[in-house]
């Protein structure tokens, strides 16, 4: 006789990107998983932490790439946990920082089926980290701004006019195809010569950064063919990196 079904999901953070980021909390999850449903941004290394009799589906999206609705998401993972048991949805960085993680555990708590988050290493505090820029520091930084660079309506969120005329660190996730208007924006506020730094495929070994000022960061993006995913970092702090070190040394030579 077949064990009676008790359907759960558990929205689990994977880190920043790096497979060795994720929580021990998340393995554990995958450990017992029947179902993983997972991100573009997953590095599926981590789909060997499940069983393998475990469904591993893949329902991620990538910039003008959506290969599955949210809806249909939240409905497949609904679907899943009535039919298997205990659902893991694998998300990059954490599952509420801009991970819609919200809207699918209120939609599956909608139907009665359990919920549980485990958060992850967010990929706006981690990822700088990693490249020796830190989100705060004594004396140059009291706060910080995570920013979407594109919201629901495709637009740049309104609350970067904010950030800007502030003298946080401003981090901007899923900004690349808005640099413009980052930069415009920043401009308008007389921050031409504020340090910035772009983080593509940030703690992987895909990891590419490129560095500079508002006024010159779009032309070196170009060169360097910066694409999505990547973290705009803006503010004093970038500088304080050892790796970037010497790009702002030649900057300094070259103005004198």
């Amino acid at each position: 006789m077949r064990n009676p079904i008790y359907p759960k999901v558990t929205l689990v953070g994977a880190g920043p990107g790096d497979p060795e980021l994720i929580t021990l909390k998340g393995v554990l999850a995958l450990n017992t998983a029947d179902v993983v449903l997972y991100d573009a941004l997953i590095d599926t290394v981590l789909l060997k932490h499940a069983p393998k009799s475990a469904l591993k589906i893949f329902v991620g999206k990538r910039v003008g790439k959506h290969s599955m609705p949210q809806e249909e998401t939240n409905e497949l993972c609904l679907q899943l946990a009535k039919k298997y048991g205990h659902v893991v949805r694998l998300k990059g960085g954490d599952p509420f920082v801009f991970g819609r993680g919200g809207e699918e555990q209120e939609y599956l708590e909608n139907f009665g089926v359990e919920t549980r988050v485990i958060p992850g290493i967010t990929s706006g505090i981690a990822v700088p980290a990693a490249a020796g820029i830190p989100v705060t520091k004594r004396g140059i930084s009291e706060s910080f701004w995570v920013v979407t660079g594109t919201t629901t309506s495709g637009q740049l969120s309104s609350d970067l006019s904010l950030a800007a005329q502030s003298t946080a660190t401003v981090v901007i996730l899923m900004g690349t195809r808005k640099l413009g208007e980052i930069i415009e924006t920043y401009q308008r506020f007389g921050k031409a010569d504020l340090p910035v730094a772009i983080i593509q495929s940030g703690t992987t070994r895909e990891e590419k950064i490129t560095a500079g000022y508002i006024s010159d960061i779009s032309k070196k993006a170009i060169e360097a063919k910066v694409e999505a995913p990547a973290i705009i970092i803006i503010g004093e702090v970038v500088r304080e990196s050892l790796k970037l070190a010497e790009v702002y040394r030649e900057a300094v030579r070259f103005n004198l």
